[in-house]
């Protein structure tokens, strides 16, 4: 680990240690609680994916058809069903009718040739690392401005596709794939994969020295949904036109999947454990931090307050006071003997440890309450005052 970085990590440290380690605490505590949060989805997605039913292609059509004599069935059909389906991708130009081609309307890889009816394609631009001669403007950018640049572009195309049951043809029945709305993500396949260096130049060299910023190479990548690809399909599916129709459900982690209904299951109740346990023992040690935090801040304010506090003196002590304050301001007191804080009372208090006798009683007092008690003339720290008498 270069000097930077152990600069870095020791001000991450010191900033997460704050307060006695509240910081620390609040920042486990809010990992804890956004654990438990997506426990909470993952948990309601693993019910419903657990009791939707699992249906073929061709069992669709007959379970979302309304029925005359059954209003349930109706409302079903119009509202849609949650359900499973696994098939085959094809092209939905393969039933539509259109024999001028092979296969029309599907996308092509531009480097590969492979067809499919989902083509994306990424490029990466990966930088270099080496900080140079003046890395630490590096560490700076990557603090406030290496996520705001763009690294990566991707670009994402799409045609009508449906699932079929593999096998079968002509594929009488079919479920039409929509896509709108989606985030969820694709089970595609990598079909071209290569990277590509990057030529210097010479403001690269002055990019290198000054420890910028500069491209090595680029990543180029191409992957799409191929035909014939068998796949499962989780979502809300209705009747539209008479044609079995399935939507992603938003609730849920997965739409189009490789992995089977029972596979899924099993991936969300492992997900759940991991996120049950996580938030426990976050949980747990983030209260025992913020308790830990608690007890020693409220030790040192008690203690604050013990410093800055007026201690009471008795009530013997204090009448004894006032008589001898009245009785050094009773006649003229010469100006040599007077108080140098309050010029009104004679010279009668000495500090402990300096010994200086400067001070009123009644100043000597207050200087004694200060949360950080000083002599008013050498500026040594004092213990206490002695009443000094005079012969």
């Amino acid at each position: 680990m270069s000097a930077h970085d152990q600069a870095a990590a020791a001000i991450l440290a010191q900033v997460a240690l704050a307060a006695d380690g509240a910081i620390l605490g609040l920042a486990l505590a809010y990992v804890a609680v956004r654990s438990f949060i997506r426990l909470s989805s993952t948990s309601s997605a693993l019910r419903q994916i657990d009791q939707s039913p699992s249906f073929r292609v061709s069992d669709l059509r007959s379970l979302l058809s309304p029925s005359s004599d059954d209003e349930s069935d109706q409302s079903t059909s119009s509202d849609g069903l949650l359900v499973v389906v696994r098939g085959t991708v094809e092209a939905k130009s393969a039933i539509d009718g259109n024999w001028k081609s092979l296969r029309p309307n599907v996308l092509v890889s531009h480097e590969s040739g492979e067809k499919g009816v989902i083509l994306q394609r990424t490029q990466t631009c990966i930088y270099n690392e080496w900080r140079g001669f003046f890395g630490w403007t590096s560490d700076i950018r990557t603090l406030f401005a290496r996520s705001w640049k763009e690294k990566e572009s991707t670009s994402l195309r799409t045609v009508p596709f449906i699932l079929v049951e593999g096998g079968r043809w002509p594929q009488s029945d079919y479920v039409i794939v929509n896509m709108d709305g989606s985030r969820h993500p694709l089970p595609l396949t990598t079909v071209y994969h290569q990277l590509q260096p990057v030529n210097a130049s010479p403001y690269t060299f002055l990019q290198a020295l000054f420890g910028h910023d500069y491209p090595v190479g680029l990543l180029d990548e191409e992957k799409l949904l191929p035909l014939g690809k068998e796949i499962t399909a989780v979502g809300i599916c209705s009747l539209k036109n008479g044609i079995p129709e399935i939507k992603s459900c938003k609730d849920l982690p997965y739409f189009l999947s490789e992995m089977s209904k029972d596979q899924m299951v099993v991936d969300l109740v492992f997900k759940s454990k991991v996120l049950f346990w996580s938030g426990v023992i976050l949980g747990s040690v983030s209260i025992g931090v913020l308790g830990y935090a608690v007890v020693r801040n409220w030790n040192r304010w008690k203690e604050w307050r013990q410093q800055r506090g007026v201690r009471p003196p008795s009530q013997a002590v204090t009448d004894d006071t006032d008589t001898q304050i009245a009785e050094d301001d009773a006649g003229d007191v010469p100006d040599g003997e007077l108080c140098v804080i309050c010029l009104m009372r004679r010279k009668r208090s000495a500090f402990v440890p300096c010994g200086h006798l400067v001070c009123c009683q009644r100043c000597a007092l207050s200087v004694e309450r200060e949360l950080s008690p000083k002599c008013p003339v050498c500026r040594q720290i004092i213990r206490s005052s002695v009443r000094i008498y005079g012969s």
